[in-house]
């Protein structure tokens, strides 16, 4: 961390706008999430308003625009927001068919793989590839923060949706399990939507959300 930068924190605002897939349209509101110090940060997702994003990162260097996932809402401006931060967007590679439904002519930066490590403000942020709402949905875990910020793979009260093309229930599941679930149970858990959870809080209830079968 850079003398002078201050203690590394997740800034959180909202945005509003629409999610569109299968040929329907859904009116929602996505977390706009900033990770980083006074210096520079990491932009999670670009959804809907580029202003809103911009308001959260200041005057801060932007390390790169990491995407989740490649729904629309969390996308959008992606390309847009690369541009304005002077930043790379990075996607998992398994998402590439759902980024071109929304940007059929403009490609990523970089691929994400699992298990890499991307650093800001000289703090690890380690990506976890957590198929099931897409194929290529990706967690984000700082150990610093005890926190993981999920996107549309885990939330207060269950999984995301898998009732879309490109998703699949059976693979979400083994997701949290094996990825999530794993983690220490006093770990924080910040979705792409809504309020946050903990690991803890959400481990007792798998069997309930498998039995229910969404």
């Amino acid at each position: 961390m850079s003398a002078g930068a201050g203690a590394l924190r997740l800034d959180r605002s909202t945005a509003e706008g629409t999610f569109s897939l299968d040929g329907q349209t859904f009116d929602v509101e996505n977390n706009v999430l900033v990770l980083g110090d006074d210096a520079e940060c990491l932009v999670v997702d670009a959804p809907h308003d580029l202003g809103a994003i911009a308001e959260v990162v200041g005057d801060r260097r932007v390390v790169a625009v990491v995407c989740t996932h490649a729904h629309d809402d969390h996308v959008r401006l992606a390309p847009a927001a690369g541009e304005r931060f002077a930043a790379p967007v990075l996607l998992h590679r398994a998402d590439l068919g759902l980024w071109t439904l929304t940007h059929p002519a403009a490609a990523p930066t970089e691929l994400l793989e699992d298990g890499q490590v991307l650093t800001v403000a000289g703090t690890e942020v380690h990506v976890l590839h957590t198929p099931g709402h897409s194929p290529g949905s990706v967690c984000l875990y700082v150990p610093a923060l005890e926190t993981v910020l999920t996107g549309d793979t885990l939330f207060a009260g269950g999984p995301g949706a898998t009732g879309r093309s490109f998703s699949d229930f059976p693979t979400i599941i083994d997701s949290i399990r094996e990825r999530l679930l794993a983690l220490p149970p006093a770990t924080t858990v910040v979705p792409g939507h809504g309020g946050t959870t903990t690991v803890g809080d959400e481990a007792p209830h798998l069997q309930e959300w498998i039995d229910r079968g969404h």
